[in-house]
């Protein structure tokens, strides 16, 4: 076996600094593994990112799944660091790429000094690129091997997770403790096999063939309770920890996972989770949980969101608590199902027919997940209206490690308030907000309120009176100018007046601020803001604007007619503020760090 290389790994790729011993420590390191989905690359990057959460250590994911039942290629993008992560990573110090075309395609994707390990069963043909050290293993054949013919090439993930186990000299017996626990669970020759694959890379000499080893430091937050988690499975907390018992929903990537959960997870709580027959009836059944008096939870992604329009506009004019969860992904129609896009915000504020006002939130990271889930529940009932959260499938299947929650601080249990309600009880007062009474409650006047989809009254009985109307439509309105009133101006991140104010929403959260930190660095007058409430907005957030030469929105969603994404044309629309400028992208893809740093360039200089 031979190493082809042009250039020294540490001098030029991951943060590093070399030890006594001939290993280099690393603070941080960016690994890619390119395959077919049905290798299981991702659970490689599962146990990585779960080791990484017991570690101390900072981490974040990206991956590709293709969109077919039958699979096809496949990629799992680590980034563990002893520091803050901000992103995946635009570029990889570590390729592991087990086919050819795996090799073809992501090869590009390594730094200058970046190393590729390829499954020299599969990879036949190198390119000589300069800077990029080749290591060929035999993985197949080895894990066949250790396995038993019978296996086939089943097991090689975790036969390359032993290999970058002891590559990096991370903690084993962590390791071979979550590998026990997942595989233990399917048969206990499934789980002898998983770790006579991982024994075996883990014994491959790999450090002898490269003349090297690399110590990945941990975080110095050893001690600090990580939860180390995805953003549909954070999102699923934060609502259990809101207090939702009951909802209804209909599989749809990439949502399908949160209803799986809830499935699984309501009945431990009392409550109920329904799968239905279709979009349409998820979001009624739902409604009907609210009705009752609970807080209640649908969701899906884009397609099924417009199939729960006309039944959304039901509980706006009934004003219900009801929270949905919209995981965004490439549209229109069917679209891009496995691929991040941020195209459903004017959808998420404005679809619906008729004036139909509803909050609506987007989380920026994992943990934000597991939070803005809480709030929307605490807004769904204090606002009695639909709260629509916005996240995307790159939250949705990233992993990042997380300070865990203080769960006596933030569990709500839920009450259902039955007492009797006053002579001067009404659901919908002109002058408050909507109080409901759960269907049983005493009424000591005898009169009792009803729940429609008609413009009503006070009492909720219809109402065609046009002053009524107008009435209710304003209240309706004003009760989210109450929300709009209070919220705080996002933190702003960098310089607090200068050229460029970078604004963002949901997943472009990290690159954006490490952009921010990559071009202060260099000496530009650059800041980062980044809006979570989406619908009331913060007020005043012109009074930032006024502070900077150029304002640039970053979005993934098309420029539109007019050359304005969708939160760039809520904001010019509010401030009529030229300096506002749009960055949008439809690739389907995250955006990159120097994507954000390039556009603004070119945006600040034309020419």
């Amino acid at each position: 076996m031979t190493v082809s290389a042009t250039s020294d790994f540490p001098e030029k790729s991951a943060s590093s600094s070399s030890s006594s011993e001939g290993i280099t420590e690393l603070q941080n390191a960016v690994i890619r593994f390119a395959g077919n989905s049905q290798d299981g690359i991702q659970t490689i990057g599962g146990f990585l990112a779960r080791l990484a959460g017991r570690s101390a250590r900072e981490v974040m994911t990206y991956m590709t799944i293709p969109s077919t039942i039958s699979g096809g290629p496949s990629i799992f993008q680590v980034h563990l660091g002893s520091g803050e992560v901000l992103s995946a990573g635009d570029e990889s110090d570590f390729l592991f790429a087990f086919y050819q075309h795996s090799y073809d395609n992501h090869i590009d994707s390594l730094k200058p000094g970046g190393i590729c390990l390829y499954d020299s069963d599969h990879v036949e043909e190198i390119k000589e690129i300069e800077g990029v050290i080749h290591v060929p293993v035999p993985i197949t054949s080895t894990t066949v091997e250790a396995i038993g013919g019978s296996a086939r090439d089943r097991g090689k993930n975790i036969f390359v997770l032993g290999l970058v186990t002891q590559l990096f000299k991370l903690q084993k017996e962590k390791l071979v403790s979550l590998i026990e626990k997942q595989f233990g669970r399917k048969g206990e020759d499934v789980a002898r096999n998983a770790m006579l694959a991982f024994d075996a890379g883990y014994a491959y000499p790999i450090g002898d063939l490269l003349g090297a080893q690399y110590d990945l430091k941990e975080g110095r937050n050893e001690g600090i309770d990580k939860v180390t988690t995805d953003g549909n499975t954070a999102l699923t907390l934060g609502l259990l920890a809101g207090g939702v018992r009951y909802g209804a929903g209909y599989p749809i990537t990439p949502w399908s996972t949160i209803m799986e959960q809830l499935r699984s997870e309501l009945p431990k709580y009392g409550g109920l989770f329904v799968q239905c027959e279709d979009e349409l009836a998820a979001v009624s059944m739902a409604i009907g949980f609210a009705y009752s008096g609970h807080t209640a939870i649908t969701g899906s992604s884009g397609p099924g969101l417009s199939l729960k329009m006309e039944a959304l506009s039901y509980a706006t004019m009934a004003e219900l608590p009801l929270v949905v969860i919209n995981v965004q992904r490439g549209g229109p129609s069917t679209g891009l199902p496995t691929s991040v896009e941020q195209s459903d915000l004017m959808q998420g504020i404005y679809g619906s027919h008729g004036d139909s006002p509803r909050i609506v939130l987007a989380p920026k990271d994992v943990e934000d997940c597991f939070y803005i889930g809480r709030e929307a529940c605490l807004l769904a009932r204090e606002f009695s209206c639909p709260v629509i959260v916005l996240t995307d499938q790159a939250l949705a299947t990233r992993i990042e490690a997380f300070t865990e929650p203080d769960l006596d601080e933030v569990v709500i249990e839920p009450v259902l308030d039955q007492e009797i309600r006053g002579e001067e009880f009404k659901p919908y007062p002109l002058d408050g907000l909507t109080k409901h009474a759960p269907p049983g409650t005493p009424m000591s006047a005898g009169k009792y309120p009803v729940v429609t989809g008609l413009e009503h009254d006070e009492w909720g009985h219809p109402s065609g009176n046009p002053e009524m109307h107008a009435r209710m439509n304003a209240r309706r309105r004003e009760k989210l100018k109450v929300l709009g009133d209070r919220l705080p101006i996002p933190d702003i991140h960098g310089d607090e007046s200068g050229e460029v104010l970078i604004v963002g929403w949901g997943s472009t959260w990290g690159p954006i601020r490490e952009a921010v930190n990559r071009m202060r660095e260099k000496g530009q007058k650059v800041a980062a803001m980044h809006i979570r409430h989406m619908n009331p907005m913060p007020n005043n957030l012109d009074t930032v604007f006024a502070h900077y030469n150029h304002v640039a929105v970053v979005e993934m969603n098309d420029e539109g007619l007019y050359g304005y994404g969708q939160l760039a044309t809520l904001l010019r629309a509010r401030y009529c503020d030229s300096k506002i400028q749009s960055i949008c992208k439809t690739d389907g893809l995250n955006y990159k760090i120097r994507e954000i740093i390039e556009r603004v360039a070119e945006l600040t200089d034309p020419s």
